[in-house]
């Protein structure tokens, strides 16, 4: 008889990732890469104020890292656990990178592309799909980014 298949979930080292960002004046956004054994190949957190560079966001910076860890332009059968749901931007590189699963935390209705706004992945243009999995710790992801922003305020 098999063994049934557990589910480990990476969303704690990206909520690791998001308050590291938080400390350093970023908004509070990480991001972690598992491979299809299951192994973290690269995590990261926003940095855009950082290197001035408006497209340092987690999952870019994840992707970016993972991509030259494995040497290659694609990610075919990894997985991306992010702690807030990837803005348009995030959403195309994950589709190019050829990400097979998101999961991501908290739901973002101002700037999301994936539930909320332009849906990425719907569009015809979109040539890879990944399943997508939210809600994991989002109580806790939602948390992080009310507290960073109420304490800006």
């Amino acid at each position: 008889m098999k063994t049934p298949m557990t589910f480990k979930t990476h969303m704690d080292q990206a909520l690791t990732e998001a308050r590291a960002a938080a400390l350093r004046g970023e908004v509070p956004v990480g991001a972690v890469v598992v491979s299809p054994l299951g192994e973290v190949i690269a995590a990261a957190g926003n940095r855009t104020r950082e290197l001035k560079d408006p497209t340092a966001h987690a999952e870019v910076l994840a992707i970016r890292a993972a991509c030259a860890e494995l040497g290659q332009e694609r990610l075919t059968g990894c997985d991306l656990y992010v702690t807030l749901e990837p803005c348009p931007m995030c959403a195309a590189a994950i589709s190019n990178a050829r990400i097979q699963r998101l999961y991501y935390g908290a739901a973002d209705p101002k700037s999301g592309g994936v539930a909320q706004g332009p849906r990425v992945f719907s569009h015809a243009q979109c040539h890879h799909k990944p399943e997508v999995y939210d809600g994991l710790a989002e109580a806790e992801a939602q948390a992080l980014l009310l507290d960073f922003f109420a304490a800006k305020r």
